[in-house]
């Protein structure tokens, strides 16, 4: 069954917990009272038979049984027609889960239709009712309330995304490699966040705006007050995620083309120490390389060969090998290879 909790008040106090819609309709046409009917992911039948009860508008009707709708704010006759997102973060997923809660109020009803397990409306229900003299104010009472717990919902959300920034700005200069993927999924999150939160203050202006009209009790106005500055100040705290976010994104670009220089900067100097090695390798190689060259050649020792029996044959080898070390040495030092 859709309906989770079902009562009728009179004067801020529940006098009566009616089994069916029926036979909450038949109770508060006999009572000067308000029917507070909650509902969770009811059927299409049942939405219409509330719809056709309380004149519910058919597009009202059809947002409703669809769902998949952005906060907005309607009127429709006497009908008030209010469609809230709530939302909770899962830290272990970096994830803000949403849900989707519309409100039709009226001159004595107040209709909840639930489309996911949060807000908790058992909470501004029993909140209520240990308050009477704020609940006998009607529909609008409810209203204000419900809209209350959804904003005080979304503070923890708030806190959840300023802790895993903060851990993505230490990632971030310690030059964690899988930041920026981190980085857009939670700025994906803060964006369907902003989405969320972004249409309440205009919603919340109109609501003022129509104090004076619809006779809003003063205690009523001072509470929609403080529920308009806490909207406020997440609005400003999500917009305020998005900008860090996106200026982390190019810092985190920045850092990492930082770094990539260094590194090539780095290889760069490290090509160069083993270029001057390779220099001075090579050179003493090739100095080392002349007299064996020539010491080689003149110990062939075969029959007919110049100079094998020439008298000054050892001491020329030998300062021919020590000439040609030496002019090595001179051309390799001057072009500094040595």
């Amino acid at each position: 069954m859709a309906i989770i909790e079902n009562a009728v008040y009179v004067d801020g106090r529940r006098v009566s917990e009616p089994a069916t819609l029926d036979d909450t309709y038949t109770q508060l046409r006999a009572r000067d009272g308000m029917a507070w009917i909650g509902l969770y992911r009811p059927d299409p039948l049942e939405i219409e038979s509330v719809g056709d009860e309380f004149g519910f508008h058919r597009l009202a009707v059809e947002d409703t049984i669809s769902a998949h709708q952005r906060p907005k704010l309607e009127r429709y006759g006497e009908v008030l027609f209010t469609v809230l997102r709530s939302a909770r973060y899962r830290d272990d997923l970096e994830r803000v889960e949403f849900g989707e809660l519309h409100i039709f109020t009226g001159k004595d009803f107040v209709v909840t239709v639930r489309h996911a397990e949060s807000p908790d409306l058992g909470l501004v229900r029993k909140r209520l009712e240990e308050t009477p003299d704020l609940l006998k104010c009607g529909p609008e009472a409810v209203l204000y309330a419900i809209l209350d717990q959804v904003v005080d919902e979304y503070q923890p959300v708030v806190d959840g995304l300023q802790g895993d920034i903060d851990e993505i700005e230490d990632q971030v200069f310690n030059g964690d490699p899988e930041v920026s993927r981190r980085i857009y999924e939670l700025l994906r999150e803060v964006v369907k966040f902003m989405r969320a939160t972004q249409p309440l203050p205009a919603m919340l202006a109109d609501l003022r705006g129509g104090f004076e009209k619809y006779g809003v009790a003063e205690e009523l106005q001072q509470n929609l007050r403080d529920v308009a500055d806490h909207v406020e100040r997440v609005v400003d705290q999500s917009a305020g995620f998005k900008v860090l976010l996106i200026n982390l994104i190019g810092v985190n670009g920045t850092l990492v083309a930082q770094r990539q220089n260094d590194e090539t900067q780095r290889l760069s100097e490290l090509s160069l120490r083993q270029n001057e090695e390779v220099k001075r390798i090579s050179s003493w190689a090739a100095i080392l390389f002349a007299p064996t060259l020539v010491a080689s050649v003149y110990g062939m020792n075969f029959t007919h060969m110049p100079e094998l029996h020439w008298m000054a044959g050892y001491p020329y080898a030998l300062l021919l090998m020590l000439c040609v070390s030496v002019a090595l040495y001179t051309i390799f030092k001057k072009r500094g290879w040595l």
